[in-house]
């Protein structure tokens, strides 16, 4: 009896594996971010799903493939059977499995987006997945939030004014986000064993000088 009572009993707090299959340019912008700002890959993947089941935006965007209702805050999506599931959709470029661990509130709530794609809780984390890095500023904002811990408030300052200098004097149409600029810093740092607050005090001490 006392042992079939451990066996219904699970943790609030018990993490679900989702392992979905995603391109592998996707992956390895993952990977990257994780490298970077030495995050486990679990972690930078679970944050990007929970940004974009939050990011109005995202929701929009996947909303064109809703087959079924579905709710996100006082936003309501409109459903329509009449639209063909996802669920076989391939992508043009190669793929690869990532693995994810979500909370159990994260994980009801892609199984809920899932259900309104009809598509399984793994392809609707796929889907959710690229969404969410290419309509969102989720990046930028991991890539901000990571600086602002490791490196005090006015070598923080300093990495402002280089991104609104490069912006000011940049040639080309695209601006230069706090993820490219971190970007940038660990291509042209990484040969230097010290750790990213050294190596990017360095950089700033080194072009104030030029």
């Amino acid at each position: 009896m006392i042992e079939e009572k451990k066996k219904r009993k699970k943790r609030s707090d018990k993490k679900v594996d989702c392992k979905p299959t995603i391109p592998v340019n996707l992956k390895e912008c993952i990977y990257r971010i994780s490298y970077i700002t030495k995050t486990p890959v679990k972690d930078v993947a679970e944050e990007i799903c929970h940004t974009g089941l939050e990011s109005k935006i995202v929701m929009e965007n996947l909303s064109k493939f809703f087959r079924r209702d579905f709710q996100v805050g006082n936003t309501f999506f409109m459903g329509d059977l009449e639209r063909i599931s996802l669920q076989r959709a391939r992508s043009k470029d190669q793929t690869e499995r990532i693995t994810i661990r979500f909370n159990q509130n994260t994980y009801e709530r892609i199984c809920a987006l899932g259900y309104a794609l009809d598509v399984t809780p793994s392809k609707a984390t796929a889907l959710l997945l690229e969404a969410s890095v290419k309509t969102t500023r989720f990046i930028d904002r991991f890539t901000k939030e990571y600086l602002k811990e490791n490196m005090d408030s006015g070598r923080l300052r300093e990495l402002r004014k280089v991104i609104k200098y490069l912006n000011a004097n940049n040639p080309y149409e695209e601006e230069i986000s706090w993820g490219a600029l971190l970007s940038y810093l660990f291509e042209e740092l990484k040969p230097n064993k010290n750790n990213l607050t050294s190596s990017v005090n360095g950089w700033l001490k080194k072009i104030r000088n030029e």
